[in-house]
């Protein structure tokens, strides 16, 4: 909600809002930076509702028991959800390109939109993490930039079917993968998706999108392995380091090549990268010009992001990993580089947990070793109707069951003082998790402990 309030506000229109964390104290930094910034604030009772020339925003998770709610219903207040607002004003811009997938999404909306600033397209983003590039000591919480509102870079959602709203110039599909919703509602999701586009951009690596290509009559490819793809790598020039990766990328449709030289770590990212590169040359960029831009991205919030290394060469990395593609992709980033995993995850729900949390118990077994372990918490919850009858308990059993070694601890902060004590010289903690704005602070906090 934060990024559409602040795209909302910078295109002139009065925000007013509520929020739980607000009233509970949570990440008052933040509620102070939007009090300065002309956001009004008020507490979740109701009380900023009080015309019915107001319209309400709520995203799929408010329920119609939030005072907010009765009273816009009492005044007879326009209602719409995050993703309507968002898609009316996407779909308005003359220029659009929409980023969808399973994971991923959020890093290649970056790269897309500092790419295309770097050209002085003056884009306006909306991204669901921090963009570091945009981020100053005046707007910390640049998960949205405000630009040019005809050209709009946005990462749009399937777990709750709004996918389906946005009508983009440029469609790229990254992965479709189990996450929110079933396998074959992904499918049906997608496919409309890229369909609607009027280019989709595919990855050929993702048999599920690779499938889902034939839905266009008009596409780019990228792949890191697949070498049918229209954008790709030499395999033979792909390098990585605990700091970054590097490659030759090549344009197949042009017979061009250009060097990459990402600062982030990963194979996950190369391939990010690729779906950037690739994205931006469906818009005409030149990829020469949009892989040089990326070797000055700095990443996003949350994803892989180092707090900090000790003088005992203990290394703290926060990270938004939260469904069984995001955390393998993590686990894979750090197991690439020598050192004991301890790998934290804070599941962001009851209900994604019951979902997914068998492939997740899988995920964690299958990418740690036996010397690492994996530390979890109970899920997410703020109050709600949600069943709360499945928790962590039976995935840190299931993780064991598969050969892996991980304990559940109630409480995150038993989590932490447990990490601590169990950490040793050369050891990276991951802190991985969704949904709650309080998690870097958490691990912040251990790397403050462990100094």
């Amino acid at each position: 909600m934060l990024p559409l309030a602040q795209i909302a506000h910078g295109f002139g229109h009065s925000v007013a809002g509520s929020d739980r964390s607000y009233d509970q104290g949570r990440t008052p930094e933040k509620f102070e930076w939007l009090a300065g910034n002309g956001f009004a604030l008020h507490p979740q009772d109701g009380s900023g509702i009080v015309s019915p020339d107001q319209i309400l925003i709520a995203s799929a998770a408010v329920e119609d028991t939030v005072p907010e709610v009765a009273k816009a219903r009492e005044l007879g207040c326009a209602r719409m959800s995050r993703a309507e607002l968002l898609s009316a004003l996407f779909n308005e811009a003359g220029y659009s390109i929409a980023v969808g997938g399973t994971s991923g999404k959020s890093t290649v909306t970056g790269m897309i939109a500092w790419i295309l600033s770097q050209g002085s397209y003056d884009p306006t983003v909306m991204n669901g993490a921090v963009m570091k590039n945009f981020a100053s000591p005046d707007n910390p919480f640049a998960s949205a930039r405000i630009g040019n509102p005809r050209i709009f870079v946005s990462e749009v959602d399937e777990s709750d079917g709004s996918i389906a709203l946005y009508k983009p110039t440029i469609g790229v599909l990254l992965n479709v993968s189990l996450d929110h919703k079933s396998i074959e509602e992904l499918r049906v999701l997608f496919g409309n998706y890229v369909n609607e586009a009027g280019c989709g951009v595919i990855n050929f690596d993702n048999e599920e999108a690779r499938f889902l290509a034939e839905r266009t009559t008009n596409h780019v490819s990228f792949a890191v392995s697949n070498t049918a793809a229209d954008i790709s790598v030499e395999p033979d020039t792909v390098k990585e380091s605990a700091f970054g990766i590097s490659a030759v990328i090549v344009d197949s449709r042009s017979r061009d090549v250009a060097p990459l030289d990402l600062p982030m770590p990963g194979s996950h990212n190369l391939s990010n990268a690729l779906a950037a590169i690739a994205a931006v040359s469906a818009a005409g960029i030149d990829v020469k010009k949009a892989a040089h831009a990326l070797g000055s991205f700095e990443g996003l919030g949350r994803r892989f992001d180092v707090i900090g290394t000790t003088d005992s060469a203990i290394t703290v990395i926060d990270d938004f990993g939260h469904n069984p593609e995001k955390c393998a992709a993590t686990l894979r980033t750090l197991k690439a580089t020598p050192g004991r995993v301890i790998a934290f995850f804070q599941p962001h729900g009851y209900g994604p947990l019951k979902q997914m949390g068998d492939e997740l118990a899988e995920t964690f077994a299958r990418e740690l070793d036996s010397g690492d372990i994996t530390i979890m918490c109970d899920p997410v919850y703020y109050g709600g109707t949600v069943d709360r009858s499945q928790g962590t308990e039976r995935i840190t059993a299931l993780i064991t069951q598969h050969g892996g070694s991980a304990e559940h601890i109630a409480a995150r902060s038993a989590c932490g003082d447990r990490m601590v004590a169990m950490a040793r010289p050369g050891d990276r903690i991951v802190i991985m998790g969704a949904r709650d704005d309080t998690l870097t602070s958490f691990a912040q906090s251990v790397f403050e402990q462990l100094k």
